[in-house]
């Protein structure tokens, strides 16, 4: 066999392994609006997950944004920097950095930043399927006829057999709440890391929250995920997450469950007793 034609074989197969490589899909949010702009939105990740859309919105002290109910959607809100105010069935739930709000069955809420201050928050919109309409007929009452309102600090801890000693997770959304949805944070000093795991059950986003430095693998790629960043994991992929000595780990996980089979997955997740 030539030099030549070895040469050939060898680059073909670099370039075949070089397709193969499925990259991490990311957009970094645009958190300093111009002086003259007094409300942004930007959808995000557009068509990565089916039947999830995630918009980017920004808005000033200076407006009022009215948010009403849509049929066949429901949305989720996690606002993540600036302070405000959300008006809902005549009541007023305080807006702090890493805040999660559900309307639920509301017909409308109101979103207002705090005079002087912008709010970044992100609108996840989730289209139900038919099976999803029967599934939240069976939720918990309570979790589903009104407004679930909770700071991320607030919610309910757990540990998980990837995740070190020195990690903190948090559940921000149990599943039941909304169909075939949960979310929660992971925060850890550096050097740590989450061990590599696979789902192919759930797609899933990471979101980088305040002084978020790591570094996202996916199979044979990898990416930083720095603050204010969403990212989406290859479905299937065998995945972790680095975090150097002196830089913080502290990301959420949204998993978006093919059906609610896939759920079973949460079972991994050890609740924290006093």
């Amino acid at each position: 066999m030539s030099t030549k034609y070895t040469f050939l074989i060898l680059t073909a197969i670099l370039l075949s392994g070089v397709a193969c490589t499925k990259q991490i899909p990311i957009e970094h949010l645009n958190m300093n609006l111009q002086p003259n702009i007094l409300e942004y939105s930007k959808t995000v990740l557009e068509g990565e997950i089916p039947g999830i859309k995630v918009d980017h919105i920004a808005i000033t002290g200076d407006i009022v944004r009215d948010e009403p109910k849509e049929k066949g959607y429901k949305f989720i809100y996690l606002f993540m920097k600036g302070q405000g105010t959300v008006l809902a069935d005549s009541v007023n739930y305080d807006i702090v950095p890493e805040t999660v709000f559900l309307p639920n069955i509301l017909d409308m809420i109101s979103i207002r930043a705090k005079k002087g201050d912008t709010l970044h928050f992100l609108k996840i919109a989730t289209n139900l399927t038919e099976q999803d309409i029967i599934d939240l007929e069976e939720f918990p009452k309570q979790n589903t006829q009104k407004p679930y309102y909770a700071r991320f600090i607030d919610c309910e801890p757990y540990t998980e057999p990837i995740k070190s000693p020195n990690t903190v997770s948090r559940t921000v959304l149990p599943n039941k709440y909304l169909p075939r949805i949960a979310m929660g944070t992971v925060q850890a000093p550096g050097p740590d890391k989450v061990g590599a795991h696979e789902h192919g059950m759930l797609e899933q986003l990471f979101l980088g929250l305040t002084d978020n430095e790591v570094t996202v693998f996916a199979d044979d790629a990898k990416i930083k995920l720095p603050a204010y960043s969403i990212l989406h994991i290859p479905l299937g992929s065998s995945h972790s997450v680095e975090v150097e000595k002196g830089k913080k780990m502290y990301y959420m996980w949204m998993d978006f469950f093919r059906d609610k089979e896939g759920e079973e997955w949460l079972k991994t997740h050890n609740k924290i007793t006093e």
